[in-house]
């Protein structure tokens, strides 16, 4: 589950009788059901894509996993509003359905029936972000995943 460039810092293994995959934003402050916190933001910048974004600090996260998060291409051209919502969806979910990307994703299924793992981006709302199709995708792959989607 952890990969070259993944950034790991211990955090709270808390067991609870309910284990769950959830999204929320990442600068939603830590709660003790969060469990592992997981970055799927390709980078941690601000719109321009190159401004580091000074209120994403490494406190908000456990993991970053850049590899779950849009290829910068396409999330730039989405804020840029050279891609539809559409056509991000269907190029998201080509791109993490390739057979190096899956291999993560059983990772965090397996992970989430062990402990509580919630992924984190920067969208306040799940309608039009990634981690939502993350963490749906997560549930097609696997009927057993808990999710909950903030």
């Amino acid at each position: 589950m952890y990969h070259a460039g993944s950034t790991l810092k211990p955090f709270n293994l808390r067991r609870c009788a309910y284990m769950s995959l959830q999204t929320l934003p990442i600068k939603q402050p830590r709660s003790i059901i969060d469990g592992l916190r997981i970055s799927v933001m390709s980078r941690h910048t601000l719109s321009d894509g190159k401004t580091l974004d000074p209120e994403i600090t490494n406190n908000l996260f456990d993991i970053h996993l850049p590899e779950l998060g849009p290829p910068p291409k396409l999330v730039g051209g989405y804020y840029r509003r050279e891609v539809s919502w559409s056509e991000f969806v269907v190029k998201y979910l080509e791109y993490i359905r390739q057979e190096e990307v899956i291999i993560i994703l059983w990772d965090l299924i397996l992970l989430s029936q062990e402990i509580n793992v919630t992924l984190l981006c920067i969208e306040n709302s799940p309608q039009f972000c990634h981690r939502r199709l993350l963490a749906q995708e997560c549930q097609r792959l696997s009927s057993q995943v808990d999710v909950n989607i903030l």
